[in-house]
């Protein structure tokens, strides 16, 4: 079993429906970006979730909104796209979703005005409502002594 966490943004809004047995399944695309060498690169995620245990969240949940998901990752498949390049197709079949408590969604335009923060970030966190030092890289950063291990 491979799980893995993420982080970003819906790519669309979730599609929910029914199987033929009545279980409801919802499907949304997920978008992860990260910067390397000045350059983004956004990696694709397909994410489902079984069941009625995020049917309160789902109404704040549209295209734009910050989420951390965790779940179970199937195996990747390999795919010819239109021009025929070959893709890779990502999924995860989530068995944690929670709203990310940092940033905005990307359709709120900044302003605390309207509920347009409401509805991207239902929980009401903001990046500042955290007292976060930074962890510093290489010799900045002030690493522990063996001693200093509590274990």
């Amino acid at each position: 079993m491979n799980f893995v966490f993420i982080a970003g943004r819906l790519g669309s809004d979730p599609e929910t429906r029914f199987t033929p047995s009545g279980q409801k399944v919802t499907n949304f695309r997920f978008a992860c970006s990260s910067k390397k060498g000045g350059k983004e690169d956004t990696i694709w995620w397909r994410v489902t979730l079984w069941g009625d245990q995020y049917d309160k969240m789902l109404p704040y949940m549209k295209k734009g909104t910050a989420l951390m998901i965790q779940g179970e990752l199937s195996k990747p498949q390999i795919y010819n796209d239109r021009e025929g390049k070959p893709q890779t197709s990502l999924e995860i079949t989530a068995t944690s979703v929670s709203f990310s408590p940092f940033g905005k969604s990307e359709n709120s335009n900044g302003s605390n005005s309207g509920n347009k923060t409401a509805q991207a970030n239902p929980a009401g966190f903001e990046p500042s409502d955290f007292d976060f030092e930074p962890v510093l890289q290489g010799s900045q950063h002030s690493a522990l002594q063996d001693d200093e291990i509590p274990f």
